[in-house]
């Protein structure tokens, strides 16, 4: 489990359609730990000083964006979430929905305006104001668009991400609110007793 929170901009050394080695400032990631890897959850399988290497699966490389991903590559990287520490960002399981492209990158002051293509099979777990991880960053969406979508980045996160890497037409990770996943699962469900009324009512 993790927050959203990148603690590291690490960078591929080595990659291939099953495995990835990272070069990272992080110095205790121990073999079985999980890593996020632009979002994606890892288990580091070596690790070295301030390196650390992961296998993953065919499916991972198929809804992922890691394939893409080439030798010299800047990812973000966030470590395990510990019962100790702060939730400070949201719920991120490090499974990725699915990838999406980035339709435009404004910046407005000293804040940056970020639309993205809206995948058919994520919207309907999208809301305004409701919680995204977006390569693994805990993002808000400011407002959802026809196909699309934005979130405003402050400049804090946007300066300490791959976001200042990033620039139109490249494909991100996506992981939708695990809890809005649970809700509409129970919605789904013919004989359940919830409904949109009965969420509004009690707050949600």
């Amino acid at each position: 489990m993790f927050t959203g929170l990148i603690e590291d901009i690490g960078q591929v050394c080595e990659i291939s359609s099953s495995a990835i080695a990272i070069k990272t400032k992080l110095d205790d990631i121990a073999v079985g730990d999980s890593v996020s890897v632009n979002g994606v959850c890892l288990t580091a399988v070596k690790s070295e000083q301030y390196r650390f290497c992961a296998d993953y699966s065919p499916n991972t490389d198929k809804i992922t964006n890691l394939s893409l991903l080439k030798k010299g590559a800047f990812v973000n990287l966030e470590r395990a979430l510990k019962l100790s520490s702060r939730l400070g960002g949201h719920i991120v399981s490090g499974h990725v929905d699915a990838t999406a492209k980035i339709k435009n990158i404004e910046k407005l002051g000293s804040f940056f305006r970020v639309v993205f293509s809206l995948p058919k099979e994520i919207e309907r777990y999208c809301a305004d104001k409701g919680s995204i991880a977006i390569d693994g960053v805990s993002l808000t969406v400011s407002k959802i668009f026809t196909q699309e979508f934005e979130v405003f980045i402050i400049p804090q996160t946007f300066n300490n991400t791959i976001f200042k890497f990033k620039k139109s037409g490249d494909l991100v990770n996506i992981e939708t609110d695990i809890l809005a996943k649970y809700a509409q699962k129970a919605l789904d469900k013919k004989d359940c007793a919830m409904s949109l009324e009965f969420l509004k009512e009690n707050g949600f």
